[in-house]
């Protein structure tokens, strides 16, 4: 539900399968994930050695079928990404402003005229977010049903988009619009309503119309409040705390309709690959909303729909990313700035007794200066 991951198909995978390359130092670093607590893990590299794709670990518990370098995954927020550059396509084509004000399209939420659609993008807006957030003090505050017993009990309910805006609207706003940065799923949400507004088709249309179909990502679809996820899949679990007492449970079929337009995608590798790659190379959108796009601001360092990071000289510079989770599963989208090199992975939560948040920065830092860095193993 967030970039920060670890709230965290398929026929038996292996390393290289898709590319016939042995780069053991990739197999290393995707099994130190699973090492560290993650059921299984799924992941591809394209670089100027070519494509390489493996994956480690456990398709499901108690089997010993590996991932599926192939399989289907939720993305969680890596939705943001195609969220933003749907609606930034209808910016290009004149049919909205970045700076327009989002009350003009959507009346009927009475939303403060200030907000707009950059402010969405960029997390500016001060909307609440519906799936709870962390006070400035630390402390949590809860939203819709989203963790623990409650939200595995729930985890089937349909939401309607607009149901999810209205109830972020009835709590306070986190500050005045435009001062302030926090991390809103709702964000997402009112730009699908907006996208859907604007176009005058589904948002699930316009995503097959505007990217989808044109890029050929045929392993991706916007399922809705549909809770399987077609074709190939790792199963994903949920370790959560009720009562004191720790329980797991298969959470593969889920209701993504609590994240509509803002975590709810499916997609693969090879097609997040696809579609990250032609976004950084300039093929989605026009080169000034493309800078817009990768302009980092506030204290997120958020641009519209991404997050930019610096790894430093010998880290292999500034990456372009979102990461996404969903409770069983977790996503990874990395890519340089032409687009020629990029990382694409999905994992999928355990039964381990472990913090995965605490073990999971530890990895995914190895890993990104193994794919991007100094740290690379040169040709075998």
């Amino acid at each position: 539900m967030s970039d920060s991951l670890p709230t965290v198909g398929n026929t038996p995978g292996t390393a290289g399968a898709d590319s016939g390359q042995d780069r053991p130092e990739l197999q290393k670093a995707v099994q130190e994930f699973v090492d560290a607590g993650f059921a299984g893990m799924q992941m591809r590299v394209h670089d100027e050695r070519g494509e390489w794709a493996g994956s480690a670990g456990v398709r499901k518990l108690g089997e010993e079928a590996k991932p599926s370098t192939k399989g289907r995954f939720r993305i969680g927020s890596t939705t943001k990404t195609f969220t933003a550059t749907l609606l930034l396509q209808l910016v290009a084509d004149g049919e909205i402003g970045l700076d327009s004000p989002v009350a003009d399209y959507l009346p009927e939420f009475g939303l403060d005229r200030r907000i707009t659609a950059r402010m969405l993008l960029q997390h500016t807006s001060g909307v609440f977010n519906h799936t709870g957030e962390a006070d400035p003090d630390g402390t949590y505050v809860p939203g819709m049903p989203s963790v623990g017993q409650e939200w595995v009990d729930n985890r089937f309910q349909t939401y309607r988009p607009e149901e999810l805006v209205r109830y972020a609207l009835s709590k306070p706003a986190r500050f005045e619009p435009g001062t302030d940065q926090s991390y809103s799923n709702t964000n997402y949400t009112l730009a699908l309503l907006l996208i859907e507004k604007v176009a005058g088709r589904s948002y699930a249309e316009e995503m097959q119309r505007r990217i989808l179909g044109p890029l050929g990502l045929s392993g991706t679809v916007a399922p809705g409040a549909q809770p399987q996820i077609p074709g190939a899949h790792a199963h994903g679990y949920y370790r959560y705390e009720d009562a004191g007492e720790w329980k797991v449970a298969d959470v593969t079929r889920q209701n993504p309709s609590l994240l509509a337009g803002t975590g709810d995608l499916i997609s693969t590798t090879r097609d997040l690959h696809t579609f990250v790659s032609a976004l950084m190379s300039g093929k989605l959108l026009p080169a000034p909303l493309l800078a817009e796009m990768r302009t980092p601001h506030g204290i997120l360092g958020y641009g519209l729909g991404l997050f930019v990071q610096d790894l430093g000289p010998d880290g292999g510079g500034t990456v372009y990313h979102h990461n996404g989770s969903t409770l069983g599963y977790g996503a990874l989208m990395y890519s340089t700035p032409d687009g020629t090199k990029t990382l694409t992975a999905s994992l999928t939560g355990g039964d381990a007794a472990v913090d995965l948040m605490q073990a999971f920065p530890k990895a995914l830092e190895k890993l990104l200066k193994e794919v991007f860095g100094s740290g690379q193993a040169g040709p075998a």
